[in-house]
């Protein structure tokens, strides 16, 4: 199944006896929280999912954003309608990073349908609500370990043995600058390959040909070489993975990421354009 769906299909979908479920995960780093703009006006019979709350569980040693207990997780689908085998679609504001982590984690937990509605809010030309539905109970029993995984010492082996892209900003991979986490760079041996790079100027993915040769430059090799990702902290790397899945590739998540790597001293860091 693709793994994103326009805003024209998905509003043909809505429309169908047994419509799917609606996730709306706006979220926007160190920026204003979601619900306010989720209670301004939100595709019709769509749920707030608060992503720092809800997708992620507090932040430490596992990074800033690191995944959240699966029951936990499973509870907040469940109160969000989401059954074993209803069709969920999750949108965000427009970036797609957000969006991307909701789809990762019930992809990763074994739901089968779920899509991103591609472009987010920003694509949507229908009506919107203020009304917050309250949903009958879900059945999604959360089973981890649908979609590669990968921890801080996974990825070291994978930036040696395969392919570990970096989907932050080139400037972050380089070290240039690092607004956010103790220290710039980047794993020694991981590819710069920045999220932005996935979309056009409409915040779409490309196509998946143009994904495709994209990843393909970049040293991905289909069949032959293991892929992974890892951004900030899991984030952008889910809308990494999911553009990877788009192009035809599986690739892992290292779901602490850059702030996990970084919070550790031991870890040693590279700089510079290059992966060493």
């Amino acid at each position: 199944m693709k793994p994103i769906i326009s805003a024209s299909e998905c509003m043909s979908e809505s429309t169908e006896p047994r419509p799917p479920v609606l996730l709306d995960v706006r979220w926007q780093l160190g920026g204003p929280h979601g619900r306010p703009d989720y209670e301004a006006g939100h595709i019709p019979g769509a749920v707030f999912v608060d992503l720092d709350a809800e997708l992620a569980g507090p932040a430490g040693s596992g990074g800033r954003h690191p995944l959240p207990d699966p029951a936990e997780f499973g509870a907040v689908m469940r109160r969000a309608g989401v059954d074993r085998d209803s069709a969920v679609i999750v949108y965000d504001g427009g970036q797609g990073w957000a969006a991307s982590r909701a789809w990762w984690l019930l992809r990763w937990t074994g739901h089968r349908d779920v899509r991103v509605l591609d472009g987010g809010l920003a694509a949507w030309t229908g009506e919107l609500s203020k009304e917050t539905p309250v949903p009958a109970e879900g059945d999604f029993a959360p089973e981890p370990g649908a979609l590669p995984l990968l921890d801080a010492d996974g990825a070291a082996a994978l930036a040696r043995s395969g392919l570990l892209f970096d989907a932050r900003a080139a400037e972050r991979y380089r070290g240039d600058v690092e607004p956010i986490d103790r220290v710039g760079g980047h794993i020694p041996g991981a590819v710069s390959a920045p999220t932005a790079e996935n979309v056009g100027p409409d915040g779409r993915f490309l196509a998946a040909d143009a994904l495709a040769a994209r990843f393909a430059g970049l040293g991905a090799e289909r069949d032959t070489v293991d892929v992974g990702v890892y951004c900030g902290s899991g984030v952008s790397g889910a809308h990494e993975v999911l553009a990877l899945e788009i192009a035809g590739y599986r690739a892992a998540l290292y779901a602490g990421s850059w702030s996990q790597w970084s919070g550790d001293e031991s870890r040693p860091v590279a700089t510079g354009p290059d992966p060493q």
